[in-house]
């Protein structure tokens, strides 16, 4: 017998639950280790933050769904990884042993890099349902009394589509409640142009994106590095192509949310040989570490290098169904292990990605994720915003019932499929 423990419970923790429940033999215990006891769906947090979705709406407990599967669920979380012992010293003192780990705990959020950012600093966040729902309350504030708005993404981020949603349900949100003439916006980004998003593009990403901040009287300012938050007021240095500094700018806002850089969580920080400085897990091609070899990576959390070089700082995103390959790579290569082989499998780590709009949207599949590719494609329309919807309920369902079912897979190659995409809003129904 073998025990599998998978550290996370999030958009990589629970599939990767499911999946290696279904593949590990009948003897095997799966176990998952988490801080908290429910799953939330991170791509709602935007919608939560303007009062579109309550946090009831977007999390599930867990306990329920794993107890079902037959999972073991653990919910005090982890203070240190110990790989030598191959165990977790946990949050209550206790301790955990595992034959074989998959760390999918996805990041810690690195407000304290920058002055006077984070939630219990001046700035909002949607990192997190506990930020989107604490940003609702100041949303709501805001708009009975409205002024200047600055949203974006700071040096070292790497998550850019969710700053982009925000600024355009915001101008939708705004536009319903007939105050979008109050509220300036500038769109203030680490990457170098407009639609980089980590990627150096997908299709016209670049294009795309810059028609819908011009359409929406949404002003930017690109290469931009923060250099401090104030409670009224944004300071950023735009830099040149050249790395050095082109101009400074004060912008007015009386409310900010910009996304942070990421790191690996502190359990993880510091371990040799299993992270790099920065805390993220070190995989190979089958996401496993070259040097604690019965532990695997998955998700945000693992180590990706930038596409190339970029005047600030930018990261590399790990999508949605870029993580679903990793799952079932890794629960793949588990099994293998188990069986006495080596591992063969390796993730596609394709792109394929819904950004709503509010009232629209932009769908990009990027296969590979990392250029160059195969297939490099965008497109917009209200479409998106529909099937971003149907895939929000399709998830969740999924989620509830235990299903480890490739969900971004079947769902988005079945919507760019169908003939009709004004079906898009109930195809979550039919996948």
């Amino acid at each position: 017998m073998a025990h599998i423990v998978i550290l996370g419970a999030g958009i990589g923790g629970i599939p990767m639950a499911y999946e290696m429940k279904d593949l590990a033999r009948p003897e095997d215990r799966v176990t998952v280790v988490s801080n908290v006891d429910h799953f939330h769906f991170v791509p709602s947090n935007p919608w939560v933050a303007v009062g579109w979705r309550k946090r009831e709406d977007i999390t599930i407990p867990l306990a329920g769904p794993l107890g079902r599967k037959g999972v073991d669920f653990r919910t005090v979380g982890c203070r240190r990884v110990v790989p030598e012992a191959n165990a977790l010293e946990l949050n209550d003192g206790s301790r955990i042993e595992y034959d074989q780990l998959v760390i999918a705990t996805g990041p810690e959020l690195a407000f304290d890099e920058i002055e006077g950012f984070g939630p219990q600093a001046n700035t909002i966040s949607i990192c997190h349902v506990d930020h989107a729902v604490e940003a609702a309350r100041r949303w709501e504030a805001f708009c009975r009394d409205p002024g200047p708005l600055v949203i974006g993404a700071v040096q070292g981020a790497s998550c850019f589509g969710p700053a982009y949603e925000f600024a355009m349900i915001v101008d939708a949100d705004l536009r319903r409640r007939k105050i979008r003439h109050k509220v300036p916006i500038t769109f203030v980004t680490s990457e170098p142009y407009v639609g980089h998003l980590g990627l150096d593009g997908v299709g016209d990403t670049k294009g795309l994106l810059e028609s819908a901040l011009r359409e929406r009287h949404i002003k930017w300012i690109v290469n931009a590095r923060t250099d401090r938050f104030e409670p009224a007021a944004v300071h950023v240095t735009e830099m040149g192509e050249d790395g050095q500094e082109k101009a400074k700018h004060v912008i007015d806002s009386r409310l900010t949310m910009m996304l942070p850089a990421f790191r690996g969580i502190g359990a993880l920080r510091g371990v040799d040989g299993l992270v790099n400085p920065r805390g993220f897990v070190l995989t190979d091609k089958h996401q496993r570490n070259p040097t604690y070899r019965n532990i695997f990576g998955v998700g945000v959390c693992i180590a990706i290098p930038p596409v190339g070089k970029t005047p600030v700082p930018v990261g590399v995103p790990k999508t949605g169904y870029m993580i679903e390959t990793m799952v079932t790579a890794t629960a793949h290569n588990i099994r293998s292990l188990l069986d006495g082989r080596e591992p063969t499998e390796e993730p596609t780590w394709n792109a394929l990605c819904l950004a709503d709009f509010g009232d629209s949207g932009v769908a990009f599949a990027a296969m590979p994720q990392i250029p160059p590719r195969n297939v490099n494609w965008s497109s917009h329309g209200r479409w998106v915003h529909l099937a971003k919807v149907g895939f929000e309920r399709y998830f969740l369902r999924k989620v509830r019932k235990g299903v480890s079912a490739p969900m971004y897979e079947r769902y988005v190659l079945k919507l760019l499929g169908m003939k009709r995409i004004q079906e898009a809003a109930v195809v979550a129904d039919g996948v």
